[in-house]
């Protein structure tokens, strides 16, 4: 089993510190398995968390044997590190631990002189303050998260998922973000990696059939046309009915579990990209490259190599 280590610094801010806790030990293998044990870990048995104080059931050592150590944010990023916070992030990552941060968490890594020379992103409301503590260090504040192999830095959940993406595939992690009740797909252009893994179907409306056929389907040619006559309706009641039941139109669900079988077919066959793009009912492999870069931020073998 993955171990996780959090580590609470003083004036961690609780949201940072809860989340990595609550999407781990959440996530659930296929057979039913934990995917992860999680261990709160502190310098002092004690740690000031604002509005309480937390008594952390690990000290700097349950960061040795850990795979994964993840820095919440504190809300004095400008702080100074503690020697033996500092020693023992050192002694992660030369260990080859998988050392990330959430939010404001990442000054905590660029004071322990792990980001130097890399790109790093926070929250963007300290991005500034960032940059000009660690000029060496750039920083991105456009992003959700930037993934550097062992080092990653974030604005918030989405490397969690992103992790459990690496660690586990894209259906653990796509089960870990609707137990979070996390939106898997930002609009605003911010790349991510993980998408739903079909857009939502909503149990028990009237369109439940209708989706699930389009799922079976997605690979043939389908106009809205073609949609709205298998629903047996005109065309502007499709697109109003699929706008109040799902939250988008009939082809941008469409797009979207075309694209989410896509990422699947690119972790788990060689199949070439074009043969892909087909398979999943993309006309050429031009409009398949397009659609698939639009939604993921990457393209389909930037994609494969990151996540086979």
């Amino acid at each position: 089993m993955h171990t996780v280590a959090v580590l609470a610094l003083d004036k961690v801010i609780p949201f940072d510190l809860s989340t990595p806790i609550e999407v781990f030990t959440r996530t659930r293998l296929p057979d039913g398995r934990p995917g992860y044990q999680v261990r709160i870990c502190a310098e002092r048995p004690e740690v000031d968390a604002g509005t309480f104080t937390l008594r952390a059931p690990w000290g700097l050592d349950g960061l040795t044997d850990a795979d994964t150590v993840i820095v919440p944010g504190t809300a004095d990023p400008a702080a100074p590190l503690p020697p033996a916070v500092h020693d023992a992030l050192h002694a992660a990552a030369a260990h080859g631990t998988r050392i990330a941060s959430v939010c404001s968490g990442t000054f905590s890594l660029a004071a322990a002189g792990l980001l130097d020379r890399l790109r790093a992103t926070t929250h963007w409301i300290v991005a500034g303050m960032l940059a000009a503590a660690y000029p060496d260090i750039e920083v991105d504040p456009d992003v959700l998260y930037v993934d550097n192999g062992q080092i990653l830095t974030s604005a918030g959940l989405d490397l969690c998922l992103h992790m459990i993406r690496r660690d586990y595939g894209s259906a653990v992690a796509a089960d870990a973000a609707r137990l979070s009740v996390m939106p898997l797909e930002r609009e605003g252009g911010q790349a991510q990696f993980i998408v739903q893994p079909y857009p939502s179907t909503p149990r028990g409306s009237a369109l439940e059939p209708l989706l699930a056929w389009l799922q079976d389907n997605m690979a043939r040619e389908l106009t809205l046309a073609d949609i709205a006559t298998r629903a047996d309706m005109s065309t502007r009641t499709l697109i109003r009915r699929f706008r109040e039941q799902t939250g988008t139109t009939p082809l941008q669900w469409l797009h979207r579990a075309r694209v989410r079988q896509a990422q699947h077919l690119l972790e788990t066959t060689t199949h070439p990209v074009e043969r892909i793009g087909a398979q999943v009912g993309f006309g050429s492999p031009t409009a398949f490259r397009d659609r698939f870069k639009r939604t993921t931020g990457v393209s389909p073998q930037t994609y494969r190599r990151t996540f086979r």
